[in-house]
C-alpha cells in the first residue's frame, strides 16, 4: 500500500510533503532538506507585505514564522536551525556576522535585498517623562529588543552622531542597555521608567503616538537601505537546493503586485496589522521594495561595517563585509 501524504498546514495555507521528505527532515531537524518547505522568519509589521502576497497570489510554499521580537531573535533562531531564512533588518544582520567572536561560519549569509529605502527609527520616551529631546537621553537606560537587535545597533549609531561615545567614561557605553524583548513591553518600559527610551520604526510607533500612550523625541535614519534576506550557511551548501531561487521569484512577483494594487495593501495592513488605514497610506508613499531580491550591493555592507565600528559597535577584526555575502 502506497504510503499516505502528510498535509501540514503553514499560514492558513495547506501543503502536501511526500513521506520521504517528511521523514528526512523529521530525522534531523537542523538539517535543511531539499523540496520541504522553507522555513522563514520575519517580522509581522507593515513590510511584510509582499512577502504575504507572496504566498497569497504566486504560491509561494513555506512556513512564514513571525518574530515581533526582531532581527536579534532570528539571528538565535537561524543559528539554531529552527528557521532557514529570514527577512530582516541590514543591521543587525551585519552585527551578527562582524563580531570578532562568532563561531565558525556565523550560521548565516547575507543572500538578496528586500527593501532598498533607509529606516525612519523613531524615538520614544513615556507619555509623561520629563525628556524632550535627544539631548536629554545622555548616560540614560535605552530599551532595546535583544542585544545584537536593530533597535540596539542604532542606539550606538545614535550615540556615535552626538558625539557621546568618545565621551563616556562608562565601560558600558553611553547608556545603560536593558533588554524588553517586544514593541509593547518597550512601550510599558518607558513609562514605568524601567527605561528612558527606546527606538522603533515611525509607523509602528505612530499609533502609540496618536493614542497618547508614548511621546516622541526625535529620529535617525539608517544611512543604508533598510532591509536584507538571508539564508542559513546549511541550506547554502546544498548548491541542489533550488527552493531559494523559487522564493526570490516569487517576493519578486509579490513586490510587483504590492506596488500595482496599493488599495489591497492598505487593506490588509490596515485590518490584518496594526496600523491605521492614514498611516498605511503614508507610509506607502515612503517605501521602494528591491524589484530584484536575488542581489546584494557589496558597497551597502561596506558603508553598515563602517559605520558600525565607528560607533564601537564592530571592531576590526570580524568577518570581512565580502565574507558576510553569499558567494
Amino acid at each position: 500500500m502506497a504510503k499516505q501524504r502528510r498535509k501540514v498546514v503553514y499560514s492558513s495555507e495547506i501543503f502536501e510533503i511526500h513521506p520521504q521528505f517528511y521523514h528526512k527532515h523529521k530525522s534531523n531537524p537542523n538539517m535543511a532538506v531539499a523540496g520541504t518547505p522553507l522555513r522563514i522568519g520575519y517580522v509581522p509589521e507593515h513590510f511584510s507585505t509582499p512577502l504575504y502576497f507572496a504566498q497569497k497570489h504566486f504560491g509561494l510554499v513555506a512556513e512564514l514564522i513571525p518574530f515581533p521580537s526582531g532581527t536579534g531573535h532570528m539571528i538565535t533562531s537561524i543559528r539554531s536551525g529552527e528557521i532557514d531564512v529570514a527577512i530582516g533588518l541590514t543591521e543587525g544582520w551585519v552585527a551578527g556576522l562582524g563580531k570578532s567572536d562568532v563561531e565558525g561560519d556565523g550560521g548565516y549569509k547575507i543572500v538578496g535585498t528586500y527593501v532598498e529605502t533607509p529606516l525612519c527609527w523613531a524615538i520614544s520616551t513615556g507619555a509623561n517623562r520629563p525628556l524632550n529631546g535627544i539631548p536629554d537621553l545622555k548616560n540614560g537606560k535605552i530599551g532595546v529588543s535583544r542585544i545584537g537587535s536593530g533597535s540596539y545597533v542604532m542606539g550606538f549609531v545614535l550615540a556615535d552622531e552626538q558625539g557621546w561615545l568618545n565621551e563616556s567614561q562608562s565601560s558600558n557605553g553611553p547608556f545603560e542597555v536593558i533588554p524588553l524583548q517586544t514593541f509593547e513591553k518597550l512601550r510599558n518600559g518607558v513609562n514605568d521608567s524601567t527605561v528612558d527610551f527606546f527606538m522603533w520604526e515611525h509607523f509602528t510607533s505612530k499609533r502609540y503616538y496618536d493614542n497618547g500612550e508614548i511621546k516622541r523625541i526625535g529620529e535617525i535614519y539608517t544611512p543604508w537601505s533598510s532591509w536584507k534576506i538571508v539564508a542559513s550557511t546549511n541550506v547554502l551548501k546544498n548548491s541542489e537546493d533550488k527552493r531559494l531561487d523559487d522564493l526570490f521569484e516569487k517576493i519578486d512577483k509579490g513586490v510587483k503586485y504590492f506596488e500595482e494594487n496599493q488599495d489591497e495593501a492598505v487593506k490588509y495592513i490596515s485590518t490584518s496589522l496594526d496600523y491605521s488605514e492614514e498611516d498605511a497610506k503614508e507610509w506607502l508613499k515612503t517605501v521602494r521594495f528591491a524589484s530584484s531580491t536575488k542581489k546584494v550591493d557589496v558597497a551597502v555592507i561596506q558603508k553598515t561595517v563602517a559605520t558600525l565600528q565607528k560607533a564601537k559597535v564592530l571592531g576590526d577584526d570580524g568577518m570581512s563585509p565580502e565574507q558576510m555575502i553569499a558567494k
